[in-house]
C-alpha cells in the first residue's frame, strides 16, 4: 500500500482561488477534499503496524495554523502551493525526527496545483505577489496516516490511523 503522514488543510474559498488562475496557468488542481501538508511520504509499504507504533508517540499540533501566501517549486514552476511557516510546524517536525521519521528537506506547504504550463508569466507573478500576505486557509491540528490509491476520478485518500 502507498502511505504518507499528513495534516489536512481547509481553504476558505478554494473555487475562487482556482478561478483567479484561469487563463494564467494550465495544470492539475488538487481536489479540495485531498488538500494536506505532507510530513512524511513513505511510499509503497507492505504493512502499517510498525509505522503506527512509531506514530503512537507523536502528538497533534496544539492548534490550527494559518496558511499564508502562495509560492512555487522549480523553474519553470511545476508546483503551486500555499505556504505554511508557523514555528509550531518546525516544532512538530522535530518530534517526527525524534521518533525516527525522515523529514528530508522538509518545507511546510500545501500543494494546490501541479503546473503543466504558465500561460501568462506576468499575471502569474502578480497573483503570487498579491497573495504574499493573504491567509487563504488553515492547517488543521491533526496528524493522520493516509493510504493513497488511484481511483476512477483521481487520487483517493483513506485515513489508516490518526494521532
Amino acid at each position: 500500500m502507498r502511505l504518507f503522514i499528513a495534516s489536512p488543510a481547509v481553504i476558505g474559498d478554494y473555487a475562487a482561488l482556482r478561478a483567479e488562475f484561469d487563463g494564467i496557468i494550465e495544470g492539475k488542481w488538487v481536489e479540495e477534499k485531498n488538500l494536506h501538508l505532507t510530513w512524511v511520504f513513505l511510499g509503497e509499504v507492505a504493512e502499517s503496524a510498525g509505522i503506527i507504533e512509531k506514530m503512537g508517540a507523536l502528538r497533534n499540533p496544539e492548534r490550527s495554523v494559518a496558511l499564508r501566501g502562495l509560492g512555487d517549486f522549480s523553474s519553470p514552476p511545476k508546483v503551486l502551493y500555499i505556504a505554511a511557516s508557523d514555528r509550531l510546524l518546525y516544532d512538530t517536525a522535530r518530534s517526527f525526527r525524534s521518533e525516527g521519521f525522515d523529514l528530508y528537506r522538509f518545507v511546510p506547504h500545501v500543494t494546490i496545483c501541479r503546473i503543466k504550463r504558465v500561460i501568462d508569466p506576468e499575471a502569474y507573478g502578480r497573483l503570487l505577489h498579491r497573495y504574499r500576505d493573504k491567509e487563504p486557509g488553515t492547517l488543521l491540528p491533526q496528524i493522520n496516516l493516509y493510504e493513497s490509491r488511484r481511483g476512477g476520478s483521481g487520487m483517493e485518500y483513506r485515513v489508516v490511523y490518526g494521532v
